[in-house]
């Protein structure tokens, strides 16, 4: 029995999702959310997060509700000066709910991150994207993102 592609388009999918800003009763399902994106965490400490992102002039946390009032997608983008690069914003974390996903939902949280980020004068957007990700890396080309270098990470407990 063959089943239905989930895919839809963008546009359509936005008459039914509202991407809103992120608020503190959003926790519990972000956590969820956040564990599926493989970053396990606690609703207490989602709701500590949300409160110490800071300031909204750099940060904005969007979450993408459905018709039932259920977050089913949130991103995080910023934007930090830097010395090496004009002023860009960045994707610092995007997820969609699995069940969700290939909709049209990412697509619009990326869209309204995009718009966030020009109106904080942003010229360019960036995201890193973990090397097993496949599925992101086509999602983001297909999105006018370019992969324009490949890296190692590196973090050290203080």
């Amino acid at each position: 029995m063959a089943t239905k592609q989930k895919q839809t388009n963008p546009a359509a999918q936005q008459a039914v999702i509202k991407i809103r800003p992120a608020k503190s009763s959003d926790a519990a399902r972000i956590a969820v959310l956040s564990g599926q994106l493989g970053y396990p965490a606690k609703s207490a400490e989602i709701a500590r997060r949300l409160r110490t992102i800071k300031p909204a002039s750099q940060h904005a946390v969007l979450v993408a509700e459905s018709p039932e009032r259920k977050v089913v997608g949130w991103l995080h983008v910023s934007v930090s000066p830097l010395l090496e690069v004009q002023l860009r914003a960045e994707v610092n974390g995007l997820v969609v709910a699995d069940d969700e996903r290939s909709r049209g939902t990412g697509a619009l949280l990326l869209h309204a991150a995009e718009q966030w980020a020009r109106t904080h004068g942003c010229k360019n957007m960036s995201v890193r994207s973990n090397v097993m990700r496949e599925r992101a890396h086509q999602f983001y080309l297909r999105y006018g993102y370019e992969h324009y270098k490949t890296q190692k990470a590196f973090r050290k407990s203080i």
